[in-house]
């Protein structure tokens, strides 16, 4: 760690060798974890103060291949935000060199991996490439689209993987530009030679912060994407019977009211409803709104419990 000097890499300050647990010490970042930073800020910055970020957390990465290192747990949780919203990579408790040879692999034989951000090949076969990390880095390019919105959300280790391998890539967050989520999905071929390299990212994203008006098509989700949180059915797997029971569902029954009083009774009357409809209600916490919005896009598509987008 401390070998790196790049203005989007965490810097090493010293290290503290006298107590029984060693110690790091590195600059104070003021905001904290980036995934943290932007729940706390949720809806609050523009598509292009998030590109920026992005382009920062990019830069470093490109700093980080150039130099053969692969991270293998980028995360939203591992960038660290400054006072001036300046984001940094962080935690190289994972980080390898990788061996010199055509490929540049690592192959590790043991250890947890964070299967929400690792791309297919590491998880099935442990091999991590800067082509992995282009993988996680689109991962993290949803999570700052989406505020801090979980990946998969509370789908499980075992569903993760499956829908993965099944081509099922994450739907574009809500109001994301769509030049950005056509860079995610790239991010995530699964055949990892097809990926861009980080310089190939920086780029594209350099073009798109110069290009403010590349960033106002704003991306549509595919039908054939089914979120599955939060819940499309009942408990018991049939169509729900009121809207008071959806919205218990998906724990949002503080807001049966504002339906009601809207004069919304009926399913079919909620599967007509658009973002707006919904604020119009008197939904405004951004992260309420999420959560109904994609509800009601997943409810829209209930021909399985999760159909896969392919790519």
């Amino acid at each position: 760690m401390g070998q790196f000097c790049h203005q989007n890499i965490i810097r090493l300050e010293g290290v503290v060798t006298k107590y029984k647990h060693a110690m790091i010490v590195t600059e104070y970042m003021e905001n904290g974890a980036l995934d943290k930073y932007l729940r706390d800020h949720d809806g609050e910055m523009t598509s292009y103060q998030l590109v920026g970020m992005l382009r920062g957390i990019a830069g470093g990465m490109k700093y980080l291949s150039d130099m053969s290192y692969v991270h293998r747990d980028l995360a939203a949780r591992n960038i660290l935000v400054n006072s001036g919203l300046a984001c940094k990579v962080s935690d190289f408790g994972l980080s390898r060199v990788l061996e010199d040879d055509q490929e540049g692999t690592y192959t590790t034989s043991g250890g947890k991996i964070p299967i929400r951000w690792t791309a297919p090949e590491a998880i099935a076969y442990r091999k991590f490439t800067s082509a992995s990390d282009v993988w996680s880095f689109g991962i993290v390019m949803w999570e700052v689209m989406a505020f801090g919105e979980r990946p998969y959300w509370d789908m499980s280790n075992h569903e993760v993987m499956k829908a993965i391998n099944e081509a099922f890539r994450l739907p574009a967050p809500m109001d994301c530009p769509s030049a950005l989520y056509q860079l995610m999905l790239r991010c995530w071929l699964q055949d990892r030679s097809k990926r861009p390299c980080f310089n190939d990212i920086v780029n594209l994203l350099d073009k798109f912060l110069r290009s403010p008006d590349s960033l106002k098509t704003i991306a549509d989700f595919d039908p054939r994407v089914s979120i599955r949180l939060p819940s499309t059915s009942g408990s018991d797997g049939s169509p729900f019977r009121s809207v008071s029971e959806w919205l218990e569902s998906i724990k949002m029954s503080q807001y049966s009211e504002n339906f009601a009083c809207a004069g919304i009774v009926t399913m079919d009357q909620v599967l007509q409803m658009k973002n707006e409809d919904i604020r119009n209600i008197g939904v405004r916490l951004p992260g309420h709104l999420k959560r109904i919005a994609y509800s009601i896009l997943g409810l829209k598509d209930q021909t399985s419990t999760l159909s896969v987008f392919a790519v």
